[in-house]
């Protein structure tokens, strides 16, 4: 009880904090890779409602009416953080704020951006609808202009959310009334950063960037929102402060860059060389629109049953990572305890991790393309029900976004849209899902579903494994090095492609349970608790040297980094408390891996 009321003590003090010096939370620029220097964070203290009945619009919702109560955005209602708390279902929610465009936008175009909305989004402004938005993990923006007065404008929101139905992927949020198992706390309604942008009538919208190492080449496409009559685009592209590419050319809808770059400098786990640049849409002498942003080279890519990175071996030292916060749920508190969770991981002796079940913030992207962090990106399938067709259409459009959102990051080195799908009661799902995700990107690494069976023949083979004995855990992968090689895969055999020699991958395995202080009676762990920390690292180096001692394993993923809710499997505490000494596993982890000779 006492450390229960210490806890409340330090929200109250936090949220009081916020709510008396106005200060914005999250208000760090949300968008890392494509930067424009105007913009303005809508954070704060927004009008609240629930909408139990999902009848809002026939209470006035969208004219301003019924709003009882306050909450903290970008934090969910269920979160702490966000002054509600609500942990029950909730058909919809609504918010309400007044915004003012700054005098100097006049004459713009007003863009209104919403990181993300879990799940259904309905924006008004001023009483009339300005559009929706479907799926709950990327962002979208909506042209506000003709929409707003020169004065005070009411904005409102509403996020419909009913994940049971099975037509809504919502990763791990618990279908049920508490948290359970490997299933967590709900995220409803808003839950990263709002914010509005001025442009002009012509902008640039996004790039694309294609490293190729070899020659030291990149192919940059810029896309801007409407094919300009006339206009010039110029990139520049600096290092270090050192410019290495510039160049301009005539403004079209889509404008090709080729840089050529001179003793190139390669983006790695141990030196993220990164090189910034600019690109300006100009008329005459005056400067239209202007965004910077950064690239980095280096590939990804298969040879044999090797993962080979910049040309040379490399073995997936990873850890799984679920994005959750004690007090934020989806939600990082701070840009700061995001970059922490990067730096915890690599001081444990991890170079990456398996992105899991959730599409991650951009600023966490953007800290890994800093910090020298690979990543697997994956989508948020459970609770989409694929024995449904109209799932497909569903799933593609919302993993189609999240593909088109992350293209650019070095740090992400392949993509896993699907996580354990063992059947496949709509034939044809998972094959299409693989070849879609092809066809969006060919540049990186791609696994149809992790860890259940494979229905296609991917670029990494994996599977998971959560044997706690490590000798029986080792004899499950002597079979890849038979002649022809026999893969492990959990489940059994029946429906699975075959194994064609490529890149073996255990993307999951361990989840050693330990939580020695902790008396929590739905507490858990896979396998028997050790008795001492002994016996935890013990089991621990065993079970990760029958991997790295493997010469036909390719990489890891251990479960997990830090403890969620009632899972206690984590190296550090869900509150981010380090478990054990870090150098330890750094000393375990780091062993070279017997594929990489």
């Amino acid at each position: 009880m006492e450390k229960f009321n210490k806890k409340l003590f330090l929200l109250f003090f936090i949220l009081a904090g916020i709510l008396l010096s106005n200060s914005i939370p999250r208000s760090e620029y949300p968008r890392p890779e494509m930067v424009r220097e105007e913009w303005l964070n809508l954070n704060g203290w927004w009008d609240f409602a629930f909408d139990f009945s999902n009848t809002g619009e026939e209470k006035g919702f969208p004219q301003g009416k019924g709003f009882d109560r306050k909450i903290l955005v970008p934090f969910a209602p269920e979160s702490e953080l966000s002054g509600v708390g609500f942990l029950d279902f909730v058909n919809a929610v609504w918010y309400r704020r007044i915004i003012s465009i700054p005098e100097k936008w006049k004459g713009k175009r007003i863009l209104l951006h919403f990181e993300a909305v879990d799940y259904k989004t309905t924006v008004w402004i001023n009483g009339k609808r300005v559009g929706e938005h479907e799926g709950g993990y990327t962002p979208f923006s909506f042209d506000v202009t003709e929409f707003l007065k020169p004065s005070e404008n009411f904005l409102i929101v509403k996020a419909f959310d009913d994940l049971r139905k099975g037509l809504q992927p919502c990763g791990k949020q618990s279908s049920r009334l508490d948290s359970y198992s490997c299933f967590y706390s709900r995220t409803t309604g808003i839950w990263q950063t709002v914010w509005l942008e001025p442009v002009n009538d012509f902008y640039i919208e996004k790039y694309k960037v294609y490293p190729e190492v070899e020659n030291g080449e990149v192919s940059i496409f810029v896309y801007m929102n409407t094919a300009p009559e006339d206009g010039e685009l110029c990139l520049n592209a600096t290092f270090n402060g050192k410019r290495k590419f510039y160049s301009w050319k005539k403004a079209k809808k889509v404008t090709l860059f080729n840089i050529k770059i001179k003793d190139p400098k390669l983006w790695s786990i141990h030196q993220p060389d990164l090189y910034d640049m600019e690109i300006s849409y100009s008329r005459g002498n005056r400067t239209i629109d202007r965004i910077t942003g950064y690239f980095g080279l280096r590939k990804i890519e298969v040879r044999g049953n090797k993962i080979y990175f910049n040309g040379k071996p490399l073995f997936l030292r990873m850890v799984l990572d679920q994005g959750f916060y004690p007090d934020g749920i989806y939600t990082a508190p701070s840009d700061e305890a995001l970059k922490k969770d990067i730096e915890i991981s690599k001081d444990l002796g991890f170079d990456g991790a398996r992105l899991h079940q959730k599409v991650f913030e951009r600023r966490f992207l953007y800290w890994a393309d800093k910090l020298g962090y690979i990543v697997w990106g994956e989508f948020a399938d459970w609770g989409l029900d694929f024995s449904k067709p109209e799932s497909y259409m569903i799933f593609t459009k919302q993993w189609g976004e999240a593909i088109e959102r992350d293209f650019n990051h070095p740090s992400i080195i392949g993509w896993c849209p699907l996580n354990e799908q063992w059947g496949n009661p709509f034939p044809g799902v998972v094959e299409n899902i693989f070849k879609f995700t092809k066809l969006l990107d060919s540049t990186r690494l791609i696994i149809d579903s992790s860890g259940g069976f494979h229905h296609v023949s991917p670029d990494v083979f994996d599977s998971h494994n959560y044997e706690q004995n490590p000798e029986k855990f080792k004899n499950g992968f002597e079979g890849l090095l038979q002649s022809p090689p026999k893969v492990f895969i959990w489940g059994g055999e029946e429906r699975n492609a075959p194994y064609e020699g490529q890149p073996f991958f255990v993307s999951e395995y361990g989840g050693i349970w330990w939580n020695p202080n902790q008396k929590d009676e739905k507490a858990w762990g896979y396998g028997e608790r050790p008795k001492s920390e002994e016996e935890f690292i013990d089991r621990y180096k065993k079970l990760t040297e029958a991997l790295l001692l493997n010469p036909a394993i390719a990489g890891f993923c251990y479960t997990q980094l830090y403890d969620i809710e009632q899972e206690v499997n984590g190296l550090y505490t869900f509150d981010r408390k380090p478990k054990f000494n870090s150098e330890i596993f750094r000393k375990i982890n780091q062993q070279k891996a017997a594929i990489e000779d």
